[in-house]
């Protein structure tokens, strides 16, 4: 589908989350209340609209606004642990507000206070971030091509972007550009600004939902207080990377748990036994006992290592140098990799363990590959790998490019 979408109008108010232990049971609640609709979701490519509302005006949105603007400023582990468990629900969901997490913390690491004020303010009041970041057909990732412009009372954006996952969706798009000397830069950009489309053509096999469409930016004028220097975050030890990652670990490993849950419900309720089996059902099965319990092994061990990588961007968080950041994108590496595989492994033998019937389109349980295998190419686990053996064999740190 392709359409020019409008923004959507929405209220301007929002419960504010007060503590850690509040953001696990919000997000638990609305994981439990977006898991039933999920499926009918991404079989219509209904995109979750109502949903998104909801997730707002919950407050978890607004949750690592730091404490001396008002916010809770939960630890990455909570935030880790939220989108695992919005992803077990609906993965393309939890997939929307990643970057909006994303660019709070770049608001966080180089917004000047006033912005910090003014944006943290819109944050808890239930506003949302998007994205326009990726850009296709230029060399690769980080050939970045959209260019901010100085004028005489700020700036001009100009560019194209794709990918923009949130940005259908959004109330501010924060445009990743270059301005002079290709330094990178953030413009925080209203969604219904003049010279900004954006168009709803994401065709992905999954995550069909995300509406990670193209984002058209037209001369689009940004008054300079709305502007961030980024560049700046890569100049010293940061965990801009090791954050967005983990996130993206999150989800892989909430895919993972949603994809194991409903195989095991499906063969306890549909599938037959096999007939050598000597079993009245399947779930009596001894060998499908243990094929469940070796996917168990794998989604508990996948779960494992997010929970260290989140451990690991804490400690970074408390006293940030050199060695804590590149430990803290190394243990969010190792998660990475392995809950990606995980994730793909999982939504694949679902169908393994379940039988024929579970190919039937109609039920769609093809979804959790299918999300499974569209997030995963987010970025190549192999890459994290090669940077594993750098540091174990040789102690190289990981480079500060924002994808570790």
């Amino acid at each position: 589908m392709t359409t020019t979408a409008p923004a959507t109008p929405r209220a301007d108010t929002a419960h504010v989350i007060a503590d850690d232990a509040e953001a696990r049971a919000v997000a638990a609640e609305l994981a439990d209340a977006f898991r039933p609709g999920a499926a009918e979701r991404d079989a219509r490519r209904r995109l979750p609209r109502r949903e998104l509302d909801r997730l707002s005006a919950s407050g978890l949105l607004a949750i690592t606004v730091p404490r001396a603007h008002g916010g809770a400023e939960v630890s990455a582990a909570t935030l880790a642990e939220v989108f695992r468990l919005l992803a077990t629900a609906d993965p393309s969901l939890a997939q929307i507000p990643q970057s909006h997490f994303v660019y709070i913390n770049v608001l966080r690491a180089q917004g000047s206070s006033r912005q910090r004020e003014f944006f943290f303010r819109e944050v808890l009041a239930g506003r949302r971030f998007g994205n326009a970041q990726s850009e296709a057909g230029t060399r690769h990732v980080q050939d970045i091509r959209t260019r901010l412009e100085p004028t005489e009372d700020g700036y001009v954006l100009t560019g194209t972007k794709h990918y923009s996952t949130g940005a259908l969706f959004a109330d501010w798009i924060p445009v990743l550009a270059r301005g002079a000397r290709d330094k990178l830069h953030v413009a925080y950009v209203p969604r219904d600004a003049p010279g900004v489309t954006v168009v709803d053509d994401w065709d992905g096999m999954g995550q069909r939902t995300t509406a990670s469409g193209t984002v058209r930016l037209e001369a689009v004028a940004v008054p300079a207080d709305r502007v961030v220097p980024h560049h700046l975050t890569f100049e010293g030890p940061q965990l801009h990377g090791a954050i967005a990652q983990l996130l993206h670990t999150a989800i892989d490993t909430g895919i993972a748990r949603g994809a194991l849950t409903e195989a095991a419900e499906f063969v306890r309720t549909q599938s037959r036994p096999w007939f050598e089996s000597g079993f009245a059902t399947a779930a009596e099965d001894p060998l499908l006992v243990q094929r469940f319990g070796e996917l168990e092994l794998r989604v508990r061990a996948a779960q494992s290592l997010l929970e260290a990588a989140a451990r690991a961007v804490d400690a970074a968080t408390g006293r940030l140098t050199d060695d804590t950041a590149a430990e803290a994108s190394i243990a969010v590496a190792a998660a990475k990799a392995y809950a990606g595989e995980t994730a793909v492994e999982t939504g694949s033998a679902l169908f393994e363990v379940a039988g024929t019937r579970a190919a039937l389109d109609g039920l769609n349980l093809h979804r959790h590959w299918r999300d499974a295998r569209t997030h995963t190419l987010h970025d190549p686990a192999r890459w994290k790998v090669q940077h594993l053996g750098r540091y174990v064999l040789n102690g190289t740190r990981p480079p500060r490019h924002g994808l570790l």
